[in-house]
Formats: C-alpha cells, sequence, structure tokens
C-alpha cells in the first residue's frame, strides 16, 4: 500500500506518551520568568525574546545546554513552585493529547531552600495528581540518580524510589555525564531498586559510547535507555537491545541541541525503527528544547518519511513502554489504538479498509 504524508493536525490530535521529560527543563517560560520576579531572583533574561537567544546560544554541546539548568532550578527550590510546574507540565502534556506522561527530576538539586527530600518529592506528586484530578492525564515521576554525584547519594534517593512505589513514583533513573562517570559505581542504587521490584532507567549513550549502554544493561538491570544514540556502535549489543525489546528513550531535538548527533538527517532513530528496536519518541526537556510531542513525531515523519503505519507502531512503543501495571497498560494501549484507528479512518475514508488490511 502506498505511504500517505502525515498532516500535523492529525499528529496533534493522536494519543501520546512522553516517557522521558525532564521537570528542571520544561517549565513555561512565562513560569520561569514569573518565579523569577515572585522569588528576587536575578536571571540572566528579563523577557521572552531574550529567553529565545539565550537559548539559541547554549545548543550545540552538552555542557552548554545542561547550563541553561542552573538557572531553571534556582526557581524550583519551594514546594509552590515544584508543585506548580508539575502541574503546568502535565496540563501542557494533556493539551496535546499525552495520555501517560513520565516525569523525572533529582531532588538532590532541589534542597538549597532546606527542603527536606520527602517535601520535594511530595510536591511534585501533588502536581500530578492534581493534573490528573482535574484533566484526566494519567503520570508517574521517576526519580534521578546524578552520575557526578556521589553513590551514596544515589543510594538514598533509591530508597526514597522504593517508599514512594505505588505512591507517585514509578522508576529510578541515573542522569548526568557519562564520560568518567561510569554507572556501575552506583550498583548499590540499582541493587537496592532491582530487589525492591522497582522499574529503573538509564541515561546511555548519549555523551558516551555503546559500552555505556552495556553497562547500563548489564551491570545495572536497565529496564529502559535513555536515549541510546549511539548502540549502533555495537552490531551484537544492537541485536540484544532489539531481541530483549528495551525500550530506548529517544529525543531528536533535543540529540542534536546537545550535539549527540550531528544533524536530524543523520539521527538514528530510522535505522532503529527499521530494524525493529522498541524506540519511543519523547521531548527531553520541552522548554530547553522548545519542543512538545507533536513537534517530535511531526518533525520524525517529515524528516524520515513516516507513514501512517509507521507513525501507530511508534506511539504503540509508547505505550508498551510504560511504567505502568500490566493490567492497566493493557487498557490504556487498547483504548490508544481505537481511537488511532478511529482518527485514522476520519482522515483516510478512503483508504482505511486498505490500511486495515496492510496492518
Amino acid at each position: 500500500m502506498t505511504k500517505q504524508s502525515v498532516p500535523r493536525s492529525l499528529i496533534a490530535q493522536l494519543p501520546k506518551t512522553d516517557l522521558h521529560v525532564h521537570l528542571d527543563g520544561s517549565l513555561r517560560p512565562t513560569t520561569l520568568l514569573e518565579l523569577a520576579a515572585e522569588q528576587r531572583i536575578s536571571l540572566p533574561v528579563n523577557s521572552l525574546d531574550e529567553l529565545d537567544s539565550w537559548l539559541d546560544a547554549a545548543h550545540g554541546s552538552l555542557p552548554t545546554y545542561l547550563e541553561i539548568f542552573e538557572t531553571t532550578l534556582k526557581v524550583l527550590q519551594t514546594p509552590d513552585a515544584l508543585k506548580r510546574v508539575s502541574y503546568e507540565l502535565a496540563e501542557d502534556a494533556h493539551n496535546e493529547n499525552v495520555r501517560y506522561l513520565e516525569v523525572r527530576f533529582s531532588p538532590t538539586l532541589h534542597h538549597n531552600a532546606g527542603l527536606t527530600t520527602t517535601k520535594i518529592i511530595d510536591a511534585v506528586v501533588e502536581g500530578m495528581n492534581e493534573a490528573r484530578d482535574k484533566l484526566g492525564i494519567r503520570s508517574g515521576v521517576i526519580l534521578c540518580g546524578i552520575r557526578t554525584i556521589s553513590p551514596e547519594e544515589s543510594l538514598r534517593l533509591a530508597g526514597h524510589a522504593v517508599n514512594y512505589k505505588g505512591r507517585g513514583v514509578v522508576a529510578f533513573d541515573l542522569a548526568g555525564a557519562e564520560k568518567d562517570y561510569p554507572a556501575k559505581d552506583h550498583l548499590k542504587a540499582f541493587y537496592t531498586i532491582l530487589n525492591n521490584n522497582v522499574n529503573c532507567t538509564v541515561h546511555a549513550g548519549e555523551g558516551f559510547g555503546a559500552a555505556s549502554i552495556n553497562q547500563a544493561i548489564h551491570y545495572c538491570g536497565a529496564h529502559r535507555i535513555g536515549h541510546g544514540t549511539r548502540l549502533m556502535e555495537d552490531p551484537d549489543l544492537h541485536n540484544y537491545v532489539r531481541d530483549h525489546r528495551i525500550p530506548l528513550e529517544m529525543c531528536l531535538t533535543s540529540n542534536v541541541d546537545t550535539g549527540a548527533t550531528e544533524s536530524f538527517g543523520t539521527h538514528p532513530f530510522k535505522a532503529y525503527f527499521d530494524s525493529a528496536l522498541r524506540v519511543t519518541l519523547n521531548t527531553d526537556n520541552r522548554f530547553v528544547s522548545r519542543t512538545t510531542m507533536t513537534n517530535e513525531l511531526d518533525l520524525a515523519c517529515r524528516t524520515f518519511g513516516f507513514s501512517i503505519y509507521d507513525l501507530r507502531r511508534i506511539l504503540i512503543n509508547g505505550f508498551k513502554s510504560a511504567f505502568i501495571p500490566h493490567d492497566e497498560k493493557v487498557a490504556v494501549l487498547h483504548q490508544a489504538i481505537d481511537e488511532m484507528d478511529r482518527l485514522f479512518r476520519d482522515y483516510y475514508p478512503d483508504t482505511y479498509r486498505a490500511y486495515r488490511t496492510f496492518l
């Protein structure tokens, strides 16, 4: 069957997931300015126009990209700010038909005003729960250890992930610079997570090679891989990840912004998709990379020539990879598939029967 281009208007309406999105990289620009004014915090910029130029200047490498977080974190040191930003992120996702959202952050980075870790986690969970109650969007929180911070701190955060299991936290992650900061240094944290049957994901293969992904899987027991752009460097590991259906949380725009890939056209996403890896698309940092899930999916379709059949597979991968209990996952997935197929039928009434046969 001939492939048809996918209009952005359809992409905006499709049910989606966003499994890899950082809270401190996904504030609304207006909220950053308002919180800074309320808290009397000086920012390097003072208007929305200046924000755009500031972000442009920071793109190009991971170190300069991460410098932006030094600013966003300044305004995220109070319960009210954390709850507000969490709610707004869920609301923004809901407004583009994200049905399930996983928000990750490191409580370690929010202690500057003396908040306890439990107060920090509670504020984020409360914001997500409020969005669920008001808007209906399902969500989960992922707590992040940081490679450049001590393994003892990762172990402490892993304990909190265990304590909050079933109470809003759905997984543990290890983020931060990969080179010279191996994930295996944090093994005690991952032992705690896995021995208590908690999900885990690891940032790997973004700023370092495939060996980092190998370590995340075989040392840390990662159930998913954050980014994984350099998996192609190890064909045998590539096959292992494919055969074991280990999802890759891929983020097109941020990978170009950080220099993880040279351009959208050279991004390995399509090669991974074509080789039957379980690839998912995500935003990573909605504010820092100025993107949305609709943007990421539209970009993928335009860059790689994906059809509605391809897009359907990518969206299904997202729902299949969610850190939610099996029964709930099946119900959410079937609902999403029904909604996708209805929208495809509405957009392509003349070819819908052939489309169903193709699937």
